[in-house]
């Protein structure tokens, strides 16, 4: 594709869409990062390379269902415009910003569901609505963490069971060395999850300007651009989630890490898969909590858990009201089709 070809307006959207991404990884670090920095195996800025690396290369590993779902299963695609996409962008950017700020472990996938749906309803109405992929997607709000729960609760279970007469300086040793393969496999499925979005927004938009013809696809440069800018958002971390996330739900031990971070694997590849664009904070959430109650409930800070559980509830709604007022703002800027 001739960049020199594209309009300026478009430009501008495919720049907002990457930041997006990188704010994203930003965010999103934490997803990655955090059992494996809480529990000492790799000092933070390693983990960070780490869970980079694993972000860019995820593409080899995954197709991009979720992308189709982002692109053309929450919205109309034959309804985007500019002025769509740009409201899209700024409520889940602004949202994402916001809870950053705060510390808040909010959802950015959400977030963008939410600034599509916004911006999609203040232009055509409910008519704008794939429901079959909304439902999906509002379905994986609440099943996502409960399935990383139990998931790393039943690992937990087996892990036990497993090293019950083994000693406990063996087990820690052994672990500390599985965190590396567990992590790697969470930071695959993150980026290969959360990297689509992005790429479904930037795909939508191009067909919108009628670059790919009458068939939505995504083009290899979107899908490797959209991989580096998570994998760099990663390496600039995102310390204050990575400190709730890793400390302030549970105390995790190396064992405890692994079963979460292989129970959150597990989640987001089967939701990547069947092009589910779930939450990586709603999935890691659960687990984490997963591994805490299966030590006794008690060991689980059930009151940051709340806070979480509230900030999850209003981002969809949040993002969809700074999109709609975004896209009606939109037309001093951008000129919609």
């Amino acid at each position: 594709m001739d960049i020199a070809s594209l309009a300026p307006a478009l430009i501008f959207l495919i720049a907002v869409a990457l930041l997006f991404d990188f704010l994203n990884g930003l965010h999103d670090a934490a997803n990655s990062i955090a059992t494996i920095v809480s529990t000492r195996v790799l000092a933070p800025q390693w983990a960070v390379f780490w869970a980079a690396f694993f972000n860019f290369i995820a593409f080899l590993f995954f197709g991009l269902h979720v992308a189709q779902t982002v692109g053309s299963g929450i919205i109309q695609a034959t309804i985007v415009d500019d002025r769509v996409i740009f409201g899209a962008l700024t409520g889940a950017i602004v949202w994402n910003v916001v809870t950053w700020i705060a510390g808040i472990p909010s959802s950015s996938s959400h977030a963008l569901i939410g600034g599509l749906v916004g911006a999609g309803l203040s232009k055509v109405g409910l008519s704008s609505i794939v429901w079959w992929g909304l439902g999906k997607t509002f379905l994986a709000i609440f099943m996502s963490p409960a399935i990383g729960f139990a998931l790393a609760l039943l690992l937990v279970l087996i892990v036990s069971w497993t090293f019950l007469r083994v000693a406990p300086i063996k087990v820690d040793s052994t672990f500390r060395l599985l965190q590396f393969v567990s992590a790697s496999l969470y930071s695959l499925g993150h980026g290969a999850n959360d990297a689509q979005k992005t790429m479904g927004i930037i795909a939508v938009l191009l067909f919108s300007h009628g670059m790919m013809g009458d068939t939505f696809s995504v083009p290899f440069w979107v899908v490797i651009t959209c991989q580096a800018a998570m994998a760099l958002g990663t390496l600039c971390g995102g310390w204050r989630i990575v400190h709730t996330m890793g400390s302030k739900i549970t105390r995790l031990s190396p064992q405890q890490g692994f079963c979460a971070e292989t129970g959150g694997a597990i989640t987001l590849f089967m939701a990547t898969y069947l092009g589910v664009p779930v939450s990586t904070t709603h999935t890691i959430t659960g687990a984490i909590i997963g591994v805490g109650a299966a030590r006794r409930v008690t060991a689980v800070r059930w009151g940051v858990a709340r806070g979480i559980v509230f900030a999850w509830i209003v981002t969809m709604p949040a993002a969809g009201l700074i999109s709609a007022l975004a896209y009606l703002l939109s037309g001093f800027f951008l000129t919609g089709r």
